[in-house]
């Protein structure tokens, strides 16, 4: 069993598209539902599969996304040139932090049109392309 890739439905599609792409995603594919509704699958250009499905319903209105969704994070080879050239294009990435302290991760986070967080991430000289049990020793044993 593995995760596939999340769905987020979206307001203006090609709002979301110019967002997407600009970040780095390319688009695979498209399904008509019918009646103006349609999924659009995109992947970065490292991801062997589709990891992000936009679901566009114009008739359902506007995407309110509440207050369940946290974010969808995407690692970055190199996060200052990335905020740099998201900067230049448009984007609004914020600063970069480092949450794990200098010899952490370091994060940036932006916002695509229908207010989904994206968290850029750059991760330490070394580590792995994702979190695992070793970057949580206070939880061993659980």
């Amino acid at each position: 069993m593995r995760t596939l890739h999340p769905a987020f439905r979206v307001t203006d599609l090609d709002a979301s598209l110019v967002f997407y792409t600009t970040l780095g995603y390319g688009q695979v594919g498209q399904v008509d539902l019918g009646g103006g509704a349609g999924l659009t699958m995109l992947k970065l250009p490292s991801d062997d599969f589709v990891s992000l499905e936009l679901v566009h319903r114009p008739g359902d209105g506007r995407v309110d996304i509440g207050t369940g969704f946290s974010h969808l994070a995407v690692q970055i080879d190199n996060l200052t040139a990335t905020v740099e050239a998201l900067t230049q294009a448009g984007l609004r990435p914020g600063p970069i932090e480092l949450p794990g302290g200098p010899e952490g991760p370091q994060t940036s986070w932006l916002s695509d049109p229908d207010g989904y967080r994206i968290e850029l991430v750059q991760w330490p000289p070394g580590h792995l392309d994702g979190l695992t049990a070793d970057d949580f020793p206070q939880s061993a044993g659980l």
